[in-house]
């Protein structure tokens, strides 16, 4: 017997409601729903969701907050469905821990792929915590604590940072492209390098000992980035 992978819909609009829990329901997801952001929250913490469609117009709190509150303690996929198009709503909510945004109106087939790239990614993240820490000299990243140390002195990053440099450290050794980067963080984002570049600035500006001068996290011209291999 399969079981199915349960969505949990925080959204306050009933129409949207019905329409996307049919959609779900119709190929083989189980959906719970939420029509406040607290209630989503308290949800995400009962139920234990698969994955999360986030609205960010919801009647109590905004969106955004709830995604903060639910990123304190899980790493749940999260796809933030916004009717708010502009840039800077997308990128608060990439940098607070959505895994993705998709603005309405969209596509079924659009967000059906989304929500199974999202919950692949997870379960590789997950599944590679068998070995659930990376050491490469005096950086230590501890995927399962969402901890980083350098020099055992610990390195505080935000979520978005968090996954970009676990991303590196899973692949460490192989040069990752700037497209393929941002096609696993965030999906098709419009604005995605240009955020992957300032995040990765940032990242070695917090774990580098000459940011100029990178040790771990390197740049290949006009290609993409590349974790230093451990063995190197």
């Amino acid at each position: 017997m399969n079981i199915k992978e349960k969505i949990l819909l925080i959204e306050d609009d009933k129409k949207f409601t019905a329409f996307i829990t049919a959609v779900l329901s119709h190929h083989d997801y189980s959906v719970i729903h939420a029509c406040t952001g607290d209630m989503g929250v308290l949800m995400a913490a009962s139920h234990s969701p698969d994955l999360i469609l986030l609205d960010l117009g919801l009647p109590d709190i905004d969106g955004i907050e709830a995604l903060v509150r639910i990123r304190e303690w899980s790493d749940v996929p999260v796809i933030v469905v916004s009717a708010r198009q502009d840039e800077q709503s997308k990128v608060t909510a990439l940098d607070s821990g959505a895994n993705d945004y998709v603005t309405k109106p969209f596509g079924n087939d659009e967000l059906l792929a989304r929500i199974r790239a999202a919950i692949r990614i997870h379960r590789h993240i997950v599944g590679a915590r068998d070995e659930s820490v990376f050491v490469n000299g005096g950086l230590r990243i501890d995927y399962e604590k969402h901890t980083v140390t350098v020099d055992d002195i610990p390195v505080s990053l935000t979520p978005t940072e968090f996954k970009i440099i676990v991303l590196l450290a899973q692949n460490a050794g192989k040069v990752l492209t700037h497209e393929h980067m941002c096609l696993q963080l965030w999906g098709p984002y419009d604005g995605a390098s240009q955020t992957l570049r300032v995040n990765v600035a940032n990242i070695r500006r917090k774990i580098e000992k000459k940011p100029t001068s990178p040790e771990y996290i390197l740049t290949q011209t006009g290609v993409g980035y590349r974790m230093k291999n451990c063995d190197c």
